[in-house]
């Protein structure tokens, strides 16, 4: 076990016992720390970002992630799962009812209705990680979590072996970078399902903080969330956030959309797309604490979900209750429902190809 001390001047890592699961499974807690005192915890169980600390206009620091606060509730939340922090996978996102690869159909395991979400009933949130301390630099600290997807895992093919890296660099940059590998034809999407609330985890709706994305596009959904295969504009909608506005401003329009999803819960084209090239996605901006957050990646989607099945049961990270729009989930992935999408940027691996992507949350403050 590694353990340092306390010290804002140096990077640091720490790792601790978290909790044991219901099958006897041992989970492990880490902290990365900079030098400006800027800390990202997670944990292996479902490699679950639990807490990222960072400082406000008066140099207060507060945890600005929604998430909850013992093992046995990540195991056993309620009602519909809100993934908090979570890696998401085989398949973040949706894929309705089955589809079809190399002439084969496949079943996925269903747990919203019709449709596979986030991976089925036992996905990667629901699984225990390994992790390794990575080398250091005088930059930037990591540390690797592995995971195993045997063949028919959920109903997908090929065993898959999966590795994401979380580093925390002097430069306030938390990043994430997903890497896969298959034996077989298989299709893959990766995702991290953080709620963030710059107010501080607990502080109330998210509807005051100012949001720029940079997607001129989005995929509209059916009444089951799936895409209908149309890529539209955002432009005299309400989901165009290209000029930067209150999340609050328009969520209540009426717009087909949002009553659909209860809110804000849609795959937004990301401008600029091209394979593997790092690239703007979107800008949030809490004005009363000043607390800024500019998220970078090479994924070609973006679900915006503002939390719309939060209702107040679930006791937070705090102990404070969650409610709807108590915070923001940005998840950079391929647009969903891909495998039964043929002008969708396509979600298939081969075995000679890796799985590459990696997104960036730079934060800052604005006085």
């Amino acid at each position: 076990m590694m353990v340092a001390v306390q010290d804002t001047k140096t990077l640091l890592v720490k790792e601790k016992d978290y909790g044991t699961t219901a099958h006897g499974e041992t989970v492990k807690e880490f902290t990365l720390q900079n030098i400006h005192g800027v800390e990202v915890k997670f944990i292996t169980y479902g490699g679950s970002i639990t807490s990222v600390k960072v400082p406000d206009k008066n140099g207060n620091f507060e945890n600005v992630v929604l998430g909850f606060f013992s093992l046995q509730q990540y195991e056993n939340d309620p009602g519909a799962r809100p993934y908090f922090g979570a890696l998401i996978g085989r398949y973040a996102n949706r894929i309705a009812r089955k589809f079809c690869l190399e002439g084969k159909e496949y079943s996925p395991s269903l747990n919203e209705n019709s449709n596979c979400l986030h991976g089925g009933k036992v996905g990667f949130d629901k699984q225990v990680w390994q992790a390794e301390v990575l080398e250091q630099s005088d930059h930037q600290l990591s540390v690797g979590l592995s995971l195993h997807s045997q063949d028919g895992d959920q109903g997908f093919p090929g065993n898959l072996s999966v590795q994401v890296i979380y580093s925390l660099n002097n430069d306030n940059e938390f990043s994430i970078r997903y890497q896969a590998k298959t034996d077989q034809t298989t299709v893959i999407n990766l995702t991290n399902h953080s709620y963030i609330n710059l107010a501080g985890e607990g502080n109330g709706s998210i509807e005051n903080h100012k949001l720029q994305l940079f997607c001129s596009g989005y995929t509209p959904v059916d009444r089951y969330m799936i895409p209908t295969g149309e890529i539209a504009s955002v432009a005299n909608t309400p989901m165009d956030f290209r000029e930067n506005k209150y999340i609050g401003d328009h969520i209540r329009d009426n717009f087909d959309q949002l009553y659909k999803a209860i809110g804000y819960d849609h795959n937004f084209v990301i401008d600029g797309y091209s394979k593997e090239a790092m690239r703007p996605a979107a800008i949030l901006h809490h004005e009363q604490s000043g607390r800024k957050l500019e998220l970078f990646t090479t994924l070609p989607g973006m679900q915006i979900y503002t939390g719309n099945a939060l209702r107040g049961n679930l006791k937070g990270y705090s102990g404070k209750a969650y409610r709807q729009c108590e915070g923001i989930a940005f998840e950079p992935q391929y647009y969903p429902d891909s495998p039964n999408q043929a002008n969708f940027p396509s979600t298939t691996l081969q075995p000679t190809e890796v799985f590459d992507e990696k997104t960036i949350y730079r934060f800052s403050v604005v006085l």
